[in-house]
């Protein structure tokens, strides 16, 4: 199992997905004011008060749990590649909501706030589970394709 490219190839998805929800996606600092956005949570420190809201910050990190979860299921159904290509279809999808909710709360902090701050490792961690999740599904296609022209050879 180990010795397959597209299971390195997901375990980086995993552990990509699974990293980014302890960085930020976006902090900003000024007047005093530190305002810092988790896949999880959206935190404000003002001196010694923290103020901080889960819902509905937290849908990053559910798709991304989400897609930590179905690439770790990915790389145990080995056996069925076709299963395995859908499934990597359908982590695709997970991680394009965890980039999309991601930038879209974000970009709503900005705007409301009129802070322009900086993006954080976790904006871009869900980006490279997303090439390492193409990359893996273009190994599996291709053991598919060589087993189905192996077998055509009988």
């Amino acid at each position: 199992m180990w010795q397959r490219k597209q299971t390195v190839f997901l375990v980086i998805v995993g552990a990509c997905m699974l990293i980014s929800i302890f960085f930020p996606v976006w902090q900003s600092y000024s007047d005093g004011v530190q305002k810092v956005l988790f896949p999880l949570h959206y935190s404000v420190t003002e001196g010694d008060v923290k103020t901080t809201i889960y819902f509905p910050f937290s849908l990053s990190a559910i798709f991304a749990i989400a897609a930590a979860t179905v690439a770790f299921f990915e790389i145990g159904k080995f056996n069925n590649r076709m299963l395995q290509i859908k499934l990597g279809a359908l982590n695709s999808f997970f991680m394009a909501g965890s980039i999309g909710s991601a930038v879209y709360f974000a970009t709503d902090l900005i705007k409301t706030h009129q802070e322009a701050g900086q993006y954080g490792f976790a904006m871009f961690l869900p980006v490279i589970a997303m090439v390492s999740n193409m990359i893996a599904n273009r190994f599996i296609r291709k053991d598919e394709k060589l087993v189905r022209d192996s077998d055509r050879l009988r």
